[in-house]
């Protein structure tokens, strides 16, 4: 049991609110997962908010991001999408409504004499807060473009019993006179976001704490409207690995950017994002069910989470390893454009591939001598493993293994311990010249199951391609 809600409530309604003017961030991504595990916790609804109302930024292709991105997460919402855009018309109607109750005005403040009371705040050191001289006017010249201000209580102070920060409070004295609707007659953000809230049924806002100071401003429409608060739950944000502003060097990158060039899993994404300022215990492995189950705001930590690749990268590569192979050999096979016979046996190989790899894309390169053409294009550190002392070592590598009649593991492996001893080698002495004329490279599977895995035939070219002397 969380201590903000009884274990099952469906009552509770929360948001995910993208702005759709680029990919779906890591950081919002987070946000979008913690709104949802939240919602699943309790039995209650996610909803998705695209929130396009600066329609100069926002793009098609930027809500494909968004919506993809959260369908490879598995966050899925209930419903349809809604569109912010879409509820203008009821925006303004709430604008109005809070004419008529005298909580907003009507403002012909010009920008001439908004930036000199701005830069008046500034010569007299103190924070910009709006004050109109039409607060308490209604002479205004009504045919001339004004905007409509939220009426701001001056006295006192707003508190928010935050979920995650605690109880936060804020002199009104601090809140401006924000602006409702522009001289065009559209609606800010900080009206749509509230009005939206309201109308969806949103009990629980989650979201970063860089939203904090606007809560205050958006309380007071709410409580100028006389509807329900919701609850709040600010988050802190993700910090690079040094504590600094997350970043692309960090890892602000978008969620396709995890998938198509960093290589994970979504589930690895998924367990990742959900202990970046949530924790149960010493757990780090933990299930899309377990999530479901110890979800609660109770505890989100309130110091801000630092992300770590190289941990993104290890818990990507427990979940390679945990999964299934041939789901895993599809995904790789789409990123080396293999056939379907190919396919068939880059899955073969996976047992052995994935205990070795972190990311998709080092399962593609671990994979790539299955698929390489002869004669292969062996890299230095192989080729200087290729010297003539080798020579008799693969010539006798090549003239046993043509000889077998069964192609299995136990088969091979006899016969190349053999060779060594005949050869009078240690095992690992003839393996290295093996597999870089196998491979062309110094890693790979163990060398019995590259043996297995290119079969006899491929197997007696490749060596032949690196033996000095003409075939008998």
């Amino acid at each position: 049991m969380t201590s903000d809600q009884s274990p099952r409530d469906a009552s509770v309604v929360t948001r995910f609110a993208p702005s759709p003017t680029g990919f779906l961030h890591i950081g919002g991504a987070r946000t979008a997962l913690f709104n949802w595990l939240f919602a699943r916790h309790h039995g209650g609804k996610f909803l998705l908010r695209i929130e396009d109302t600066d329609k100069a930024r926002s793009t098609g292709e930027a809500i494909d991001a968004i919506l993809d991105g959260m369908r490879w997460l598995g966050l899925d919402w209930d419903g349809h999408e809604y569109y912010q855009s879409q509820f203008w018309a009821r925006h303004s109607e709430v604008a109005h409504r809070l004419l008529e109750r005298g909580h907003a005005y009507r403002c012909w403040m010009s920008q001439e004499e908004l930036a000199a009371e701005r830069e008046k705040a500034k010569a007299e050191r103190r924070p910009f807060r709006t004050r109109s001289p039409w607060r308490d006017r209604t002479d205004g010249p009504q045919a001339d473009p004004f905007v409509v201000r939220l009426k701001a209580p001056q006295d006192g102070e707003t508190v928010i019993e935050d979920k995650v920060q605690g109880r936060v409070a804020v002199q009104n004295s601090e809140i401006d006179d924000f602006v409702l609707l522009r001289s065009d007659g559209s609606p800010t953000y900080m009206l749509a976001v509230v009005v939206d809230d309201h109308d969806m049924g949103i009990t629980h806002v989650i979201r970063g704490d860089d939203h904090l100071n606007n809560a205050f401003r958006q309380l007071a429409i709410v409580r100028a409207m006389g509807w329900p608060e919701p609850i709040y739950a600010h988050v802190p944000l993700i910090h690079g690995s040094d504590g600094a502003k997350l970043s692309k060097r960090h890892g602000a990158l978008g969620v396709d950017s995890y998938r198509d060039e960093l290589g994970m899993l979504p589930e690895a994404v998924f367990n990742y994002l959900l202990r970046l300022g949530w924790g149960h215990g010493d757990d780090e492995i933990i299930s899309r069910e377990k999530a479901v189950e110890w979800f609660g705001l109770d505890h989100v930590g309130k110091s801000p989470s630092r992300f770590d690749f190289k941990k993104l990268e290890n818990l990507n590569g427990h979940y390679i390893r945990e999964a299934d192979d041939d789901r895993l050999a599809a995904l790789v096979a789409s990123t080396m454009g293999l056939e379907d016979e190919q396919k068939a046996l880059l899955a073969r190989a996976m047992p052995e591939l994935k205990a070795r790899a972190q990311t998709l894309q080092q399962l593609a390169g671990g994979a790539q001598f299955l698929f390489d053409e002869r004669p292969l294009d062996i890299d230095p550190s192989a080729k200087a493993l290729l010297t003539p002392e080798a020579q008799p070592l693969l010539k006798a590598a090549r003239d046993s293994l043509a000889k077998l009649e069964a192609w299995d593991q136990e088969a091979l492996e006899q016969c190349i311990r053999q060779v060594a001893e005949g050869q009078e080698v240690k095992l690992g002495k003839l393996a290295q010249p093996l597999r870089a004329a196998l491979t062309g490279r110094t890693t790979s599977p163990g060398i019995f199951d590259v043996l297995a895995l290119l079969g006899q035939c491929e197997t007696l070219e490749r060596l032949q391609d690196q033996l000095l002397e003409p075939s008998e």
